[in-house]
């Protein structure tokens, strides 16, 4: 959550490893050949869900081929060098998963669009395996969840690959007012795979560098206030906030009961469609998602349509027409296509009317921090209990745990009372307004989405002093209203990727992945990162 504001080589007909042959992978000479570095190839950079699928139907490759070349990518540029340092944990039984969806395969057992597909997954996801979920904190070191989160389940069910899990910003980024986003103390600082001594942004900062770097098919992140669309941006990605409730949040280390929710963050929109539905469902230990009964769907694909936009009414916020100017051009350079797509736009004022609402969002999160988490530790599998465990964690290991910002937003979470207490009860009220007004906005407008630049550029990466305002972030009114988001590859400044954002009211992800998909396939936005050491060079 942000607190404040290599070409592709087309085919795959060399994917002709044997399982047999995979261990001979493990020397440097042979990581390279099959996973490249920044100037060379590799095979599965780029590719999609359904490229992916047809070579392994068509017999060219398999899971097991295709999960060992994500492995040797991982090893060779996220861990030798570039070095972006997005994923925290490398899921040992991922080979086991691969050669098990095979055998189904072979048999005429094809799950689903997700069969065989290796995904990253971040780590404040429960997972009921031999891996951690610690939300980034050195704190939670050792926590082996008992059983996966619902979405989890899903994920398994529809014959997803488990690859590994993503770094974060520890705690989602809601640990201190000058926070690095993308630093968690169990995992160090996560890098921006455009520009590496840049700031991936988060808290999803991992999957968002990861599926940029072709590390995986694609990749979950998790959102309170722009920690999927954020980093999507920033990454080049294509990210999904869906309405809260559409994705169960149970197992998942939570921040706010109110704004949570898991979200597709992918290369394509139509891969972010595929993971989207696949992941969708009730489940009885979350009650939001029991009203997403009879609204949600298994297949999101078939709302991409390419003429989506053709007579759609679209908002524009107007503070985004002004401020960087290269930013203002490539949203005016992107407003002019809708244009022509046939889309009526309309200039709005959303961001000053939820800045109204004042201080109602972070003292809501304050509260539900505290009773989320204090619930989740009380059952999970490591010595921390509670929140004030985690705090006094912090203190008795300084060095390791805060070397270069502390923890006043833990200390303040754990300072509020219970959700009874007059000042929730009110901030709630308030926050939850938000509703009322960009449903009002919308009706009287008539529009079907309401749009604005994602986010601002990548900024530096800075442990002392923090991150600072890039000067634009369109993520919190979809996010205190708990409203669907998507971000869309808006184009590039000085080699760094931007975000155009459409959202829409409740369970809208019908008709704003239908505008994204248009827009997406008019624009054309979405470049590979280079992995450049600084903007310099």
């Amino acid at each position: 959550m942000n607190r404040r504001l290599f070409l592709r080589t087309g085919s795959l007909a060399g994917l002709t490893l044997t399982t047999a042959g995979l261990t001979a992978l493990d020397n440097t000479k042979s990581l390279k050949d099959s996973a490249t570095n920044q100037q060379g190839r590799f095979e599965l950079e780029e590719i999609t869900i359904d490229e992916l699928q047809q070579k392994m139907k068509s017999g060219q490759t398999s899971s097991v081929t295709i999960t060992q070349l994500y492995l040797n990518r991982i090893a060779l540029i996220d861990k030798a060098g570039p070095t972006i340092n997005a994923v925290i944990e490398i899921n040992k039984d991922a080979l086991a998963i691969a050669a098990a969806m095979d055998k189904e395969r072979k048999a005429g057992k094809i799950r689903g669009p997700l069969h065989g597909i290796p995904v990253l997954i971040k780590d404040n996801i429960n997972t009921g395996d031999k891996m951690m979920t610690t939300a980034g904190a050195l704190a939670m070191t050792g926590n082996i969840a008992a059983k996966d989160a619902f979405i989890v389940e899903q994920l398994r069910a529809a014959g997803a690959v488990l690859l590994g899990k993503t770094n974060l910003s520890e705690w989602a980024n809601f640990r201190s007012s000058r926070s690095t986003s993308g630093w968690s103390s169990r995992g160090g600082q996560t890098k921006c795979p455009y520009i590496t001594d840049r700031n991936p942004s988060g808290s999803s900062a991992g999957s968002g560098a990861a599926a940029a770097a072709s590390l995986c098919a694609v990749a979950i992140g998790t959102e309170t206030d722009g920690s999927i669309v954020s980093p999507a941006a920033v990454n080049g990605l294509v990210g999904i906030k869906p309405t809260v409730g559409l994705w169960s949040r149970s197992g998942i280390i939570p921040i706010s009961a109110t704004q949570d929710t898991a979200g597709p963050m992918a290369r394509t929109v139509r891969d972010a469609a595929i993971l989207l539905g696949a992941l969708t469902g009730v489940d009885s230990k979350d009650a939001v998602t029991m009203q997403s009964e009879g609204k949600y769907h298994k297949d999101y694909t078939g709302f991409l349509d390419a003429g989506s936009l053709k007579g759609k009414r679209i908002g524009i916020e107007k503070m985004h027409l002004k401020g960087n100017e290269k930013v203002v051009t490539l949203l005016r350079q992107a407003m002019a296509l809708m244009e022509k797509q046939g889309a009526i736009l309309v200039e709005v004022e959303i961001l000053k009317s939820i800045a109204e609402l004042g201080d109602a969002e972070f003292t809501v999160l304050q509260y539900e921090f505290k009773e989320g988490v204090n619930s989740y530790l009380a059952t999970a599998n490591c010595k921390m209990k509670s929140l004030q465990d985690v705090i006094d964690f912090n203190l008795q290991n300084e060095s390791r745990a805060m070397p270069y910002f502390k923890q006043e937003t833990l200390i303040s979470s754990q300072a509020k009372g219970n959700l009874d207490t007059k000042e929730y009860t009110d901030a709630l009220a308030k926050s939850l307004s938000s509703r009322t007004l960009i449903g009002n906005l919308m009706k009287e407008q008539q529009l079907d989405a309401v749009c604005g630049v994602t986010n601002g550029l990548a900024c530096c990466i800075d442990l002392i002093n923090g991150d600072y305002d890039t000067g634009f972030s369109f993520s919190t009114p979809a996010a205190v209203a708990g409203f669907p988001h998507i971000t869309v590859p808006m184009g590039f400044v000085h080699e760094l990727p931007l975000g155009i954002s459409f959202f829409g009211t409740a369970y809208t992800e019908p008709a704003l992945l239908g505008i994204a998909y248009a827009y997406e396939q008019a624009s054309k936005k979405r470049n590979k990162p280079t992995f450049k050491a600084d903007l310099l060079k």
